[in-house]
């Protein structure tokens, strides 16, 4: 498999769990963006198949799918306007009481309907992309490094947020170069080294290969 313009990812056969958070890890340049990419057509596979709940993707209308399959992005992008015209992108039809709705599990209170985006911290930011992707009522959620430019009171908080979404039954790819963060957050463990996926297991089980643990160890999380 090979993303059209991301990393090369080679011999990458991966089922993600239908529950819980799986945690992609691996050094940068690993192809751990590019897979999540090709997760929900942001990029299209060159090579080998995607496939979602066993249908390929090439067969699912992008715009389906990427509401079936929701993504968070490292640095949170909104649009000009107020949070309500940004949770409006995703939901033009829902009601007040619906946005409402989608910002208290991102964390957040209807208050910030009115709050023009450009004036909200980088954590405020990230959630209200968190709830703009829960307003498309996803059925997976795929979050690319989504706390790598946060401090650490909001990091925590979008952890437990993605804890509570999972817990709640909702599928999380977690893409992350943080070893203590794949620590709290994980379920299961998918490392990815030039392309190539090395391991799946749990936290735990990775401790087992000293040698690729400080593979990990040495990654700086530049991009």
């Amino acid at each position: 498999m090979a993303g059209s313009s991301g990393a090369r990812l080679t011999g990458v056969t991966l089922d993600i769990l239908a529950g819980g958070i799986t945690a992609l890890v691996g050094p940068s340049g690993s192809g751990k963006s590019t897979l999540l990419r090709l997760c929900n057509r942001l990029e299209a596979a060159t090579s080998g198949s995607v496939a979602y709940r066993g249908r390929p993707l090439s067969e699912i209308d992008p715009l389906s799918l990427r509401r079936q399959v929701g993504m968070v992005f490292q640095r949170p992008v909104l649009f000009a306007g107020t949070v309500r015209d940004n949770l409006e992108e995703a939901n033009g039809g829902a009601t007040t009481a619906q946005f409402d709705e989608a910002l208290q599990r991102a964390a957040l209170d209807g208050s910030f309907l009115d709050r023009l985006a450009a004036e909200l911290s980088g954590g405020e930011a990230q959630r209200v992309c968190l709830a703009r992707a829960l307003l498309a009522g996803p059925d997976v959620l795929l979050m690319d490094e989504p706390t790598s430019s946060l401090d650490g009171a909001a990091e925590s908080r979008l952890e437990r947020l993605g804890r509570g979404l999972a817990d709640g039954g909702m599928p999380i790819v977690w893409v992350t170069h943080d070893l203590q963060q794949m620590n709290r957050i994980s379920d299961r463990v998918a490392v990815l080294l030039e392309g190539s996926l090395r391991f799946t297991g749990s936290a735990d089980q990775l401790t087992d290969d000293p040698g690729l643990v400080r593979l990990l160890e040495g990654d700086d999380g530049s991009r």
